[in-house]
């Protein structure tokens, strides 16, 4: 991971993140002209995004950059909108190896490697750099040689990054949370904070949201601020977003085993490499939808809120004391080195 991450980071700062060149359209030509005379690879990779996203702009900068590393011997065929499953799913299909690559959260990576559980800590980074640097040096390489037992290889991190809560009345103090329904991923550790900030968590599907807010099922929900544009839950009562950026959630790219040993062993470090740079330009397309969903956002009449998330992050970590949580040794060693190598 140490070797890859660098020589990717080394790709980037080298090209400074410009274009990659191509597009999706010639990815898909080239792939189907080449794979009949067999010499190009053709890899499927899922994603449950639609293509009006910017994680679906983000796979296609990947497969862009992938095939102009690769002088066009590796093309990927983007399949978005969850065509092919849920991220449980594709997951699922990878690590069988009936599909070549899987977007999942890393919370779903976390059914099959329990230690990532770490990364569903509240208030875990202090910044995107140090989380993004985290999984390209001690921390990735313990959730490489995870994945490795599990039959996948992880080759690159998109991310969702910082999430917000998205609310139908003001939150202004911790107090106010006491009593909020609020939507949360199907996982402990959000289960968890949003207890300890005092609210009501309740586990939902993201598709089960928007019809939630309208029938007061939930009085709020958290992501990024462009998922609250995109999905208009403006238009379903919520007027209010509260910058907690409490959680950062990362999207591992899960190659299967099956796929991964088609790539010839000269080609790894280049095709790793693309994937890394076309998650770099995820990361600023992502930082770019969240500044215009909040230009969208304040002009159809939501409020942003500030609050004092030194007294959350008091809360939840009182809380992960009094229920005793801990996690692998290895792995806070991994964390704390991140948080000490980028402040």
């Amino acid at each position: 991971m140490k070797k890859l991450a660098a020589i990717a980071l080394s790709a980037v700062m080298a090209m400074a993140l410009t274009a990659c060149g191509g597009n999706s359209q010639s990815t898909a030509t080239t792939g189907a002209t080449a794979q009949a005379s067999g010499d190009v690879l053709n890899f499927t990779m899922a994603m449950v995004d639609n293509t009006t996203s910017n994680y679906y702009k983000g796979a296609e900068k990947i497969a862009e950059c992938v095939e102009k590393a690769t002088d066009g011997k590796i093309t990927l065929t983007i399949q978005a909108g969850g065509t092919l499953g849920g991220e449980s799913d594709t997951l699922d299909m990878a690590i069988q190896g009936d599909l070549d690559i899987a977007s999942c959260a890393n919370s779903v990576l976390a059914n099959y490697i329990p230690e990532m559980n770490i990364l569903d800590q509240a208030f875990l980074w202090d910044s995107a750099d140090q989380a993004n640097y985290a999984v390209q040096n001690e921390l990735g390489d313990l959730i490489a040689e995870k994945a490795a037992t599990q039959g996948i290889h992880v080759i690159g991190y998109m991310e969702s990054g910082f999430r917000d809560v998205f609310s139908k009345k003001p939150i202004q103090s911790m107090s106010d949370f006491k009593g909020v329904k609020i939507r949360v991923m199907q996982n402990d550790g959000q289960i968890a904070a949003f207890t300890s900030f005092g609210a009501n968590p309740i586990a939902l599907s993201a598709s089960e949201q928007f019809t939630a807010l309208q029938q007061g099922t939930i009085d709020a929900c958290e992501n990024a601020v462009s998922n609250c544009w995109i999905n208009k839950f403006y238009e379903a009562g919520i007027n209010s977003v509260i910058n907690t950026k409490h959680a950062f959630v990362y999207i591992p790219l899960c190659m299967s085993d099956a796929a991964w040993n088609k790539i010839p062993e000269d080609l790894r470090d280049t095709f790793v490499a693309a994937v890394w740079e076309g998650c770099a330009e995820q990361w600023k397309y992502l930082d770019e939808a969240n500044a215009e969903a909040q230009t969208n956002l304040e002009g159809a009449g939501v409020t942003f809120y500030d609050i004092d998330t030194d007294e959350m992050q008091a809360a939840y970590e009182a809380a992960q004391q009094k229920n005793s949580v801990s996690y692998d040794a290895a792995w806070v060693t991994a964390v704390d080195a991140a948080k000490a190598a980028v402040k």
